[in-house]
């Protein structure tokens, strides 16, 4: 098992620019997703080149074996407007049509009530099954051993703690569940000077302009740059319980899905060992 750096050690999650602690992180990350979800989606397409649907189409199939199974139950954690979500149903309908037995256990949650009503509106039109939830990553509301398959694109990266979010995935996962952490990366080689300038120059510029929020697209690259490399983060899986992490690298490097299965279960109280933690961190202790 690989020990995470000093600096992610002193990095247990995303820290936005002039926030002290981990309930002022997830405050200001909560405001600004709710700031640009009215152009979310538009702008996750045209700042990937559509791209962002190949990647989420990639792991639901890479999670075809669990979908295929008639009573899988699948949570998407973090799921912004349902994209991830819409696409693992969409699989699963794809593995199962010629089954003859269908039973649907689909639920996608998000911190951030605009998302959730965007995903909602988006279900009630293309009338899809999916239930959507507003809740916190760190505090879900499911039992112990839940799920089958737990996934999340492109939001682990801005939980607070992701060692607890880890944890916490770990409590609700049946034993032997399957976990898809989809993520940006920054990428090394002859592609990492184009992805840097891209992501740190152009992308903040248009996403700041059309979505009326310089904060949250001047975020994003700081915030990728600060996540725990594939190394860290594999440290951090497998301290949870998760065993057999894969890696699995696209569009140059720069966006990475870690896969796993939990082996070792977490309950509630020892997902979320967190009041003496935070009270200290708050106290700067």
């Amino acid at each position: 098992m690989m020990t995470p750096t000093k600096n992610q050690a002193q990095l247990p999650g995303t820290r936005p620019v002039g926030t002290r602690d981990e309930r002022e992180a997830a405050a200001r990350v909560q405001r600004m997703f709710g700031h640009i979800a009215p152009r979310y989606d538009f702008l996750n397409h045209l700042l990937s080149f559509s791209l962002d649907r190949l990647w989420r189409r990639r792991t639901a199939q890479r999670f075809e074996r669990v979908l295929r199974q008639t009573n899988a139950r699948v949570l998407d954690l973090c799921c912004g407007t349902g994209d991830l979500t819409f696409a693992l149903e969409h699989m699963r309908l794809k593995v199962l049509r010629d089954a003859g037995a269908y039973r649907m256990s689909l639920v996608g949650c998000d911190f951030v009530q605009g998302m959730i009503e965007r995903a909602h509106k988006k279900a009630r039109r293309g009338r899809h099954p999916a239930v959507f939830v507003t809740s916190d990553a760190l505090q879900l509301p499911f039992a112990d051993r839940s799920f089958d398959l737990v996934t999340t694109a492109f939001g682990f990266r801005n939980l607070a703690n992701y060692e607890r979010g880890l944890r916490e995935i770990a409590r609700v996962l049946k034993d032997g569940g399957r976990v898809g952490i989809l993520e940006f990366s920054e990428p090394v080689g002859p592609m990492a000077g184009l992805f840097h300038f891209y992501f740190r120059q152009v992308l903040p510029r248009i996403g700041g302009a059309i979505s009326g929020s310089k904060e949250a697209y001047q975020y994003l690259p700081g915030s990728v740059r600060k996540f725990p490399s594939p190394g860290e983060l594999t440290a951090l899986m497998e301290r949870a319980g998760f065993t057999s992490v894969r890696v699995s690298s696209w569009n140059f490097g720069s966006v990475l899905l870690h896969s796993a299965r939990i082996t070792k279960q977490v309950t509630r109280t020892e997902a979320l060992p967190v009041e003496k933690e935070a009270a200290n961190e708050s106290r700067g202790a």
